[in-house]
């Protein structure tokens, strides 16, 4: 769609030019978290590339803020308008208290996924104990020692090391 079009262009360029709203919040260079344009198309002097660039993709006014919780930053919602002054002080707000909303969804759902890389990690593991524990009796610690060792030995990571031992277990001698 054009709007998607407008938005990645607009992201493009900041990164290109290394200048521009969203560039600033996600580099914290004023520490600012939040960033109202109302006017595009006059000149913005912390980003006269940038603006230049707006302005011919038809971008009037534009406003973002940070997606960040107290130890992640998740990048910035941004509102961009074909016209100037489209954005005041109320939708600022509303995008800050929606923004607020949204990192700490995004911060849920990432733990919630690097729990469950940890529930599968150590179900692998333990799957690749019990093969080598009946293998070569084993005991717990004699087989977790094996699987770490060759983890070390050959700088793989354990997980990886206990999936090649499920889906290729060491025959029996």
């Amino acid at each position: 769609s054009a709007c998607g079009d407008v938005v990645e262009a607009s992201d493009r360029l900041q990164g290109e030019l290394a200048e521009g709203p969203c560039f600033d919040l996600a580099q914290r260079a004023n520490g600012e978290r939040v960033f109202r344009i109302e006017d595009m198309t006059r000149p913005q002097e912390s980003w006269p590339r940038f603006a230049a660039a707006a302005r011919d993709l038809g971008i009037g006014s534009m406003t973002g803020v940070l997606l960040y919780t107290h130890d992640e930053d998740f990048g910035a919602l941004n509102l961009y308008a074909g016209s100037p002054g489209a954005f005041g002080k109320d939708i600022e707000t509303a995008g800050w208290l929606l923004a607020s909303h949204a990192a700490v969804a995004l911060a849920d759902a990432r733990t919630i996924d690097q729990l469950e890389d940890a529930m599968k990690t150590r179900h692998a593991i333990g799957e690749a104990m019990g093969i080598l524990m009946e293998r070569h009796n084993l005991s717990e610690d004699d087989a977790f020692n094996v699987l770490r060792r060759i983890s070390q030995q050959h700088n793989v990571k354990l997980r990886d090391v206990a999936q090649r031992v499920r889906k290729d277990p060491p025959k029996q001698r």
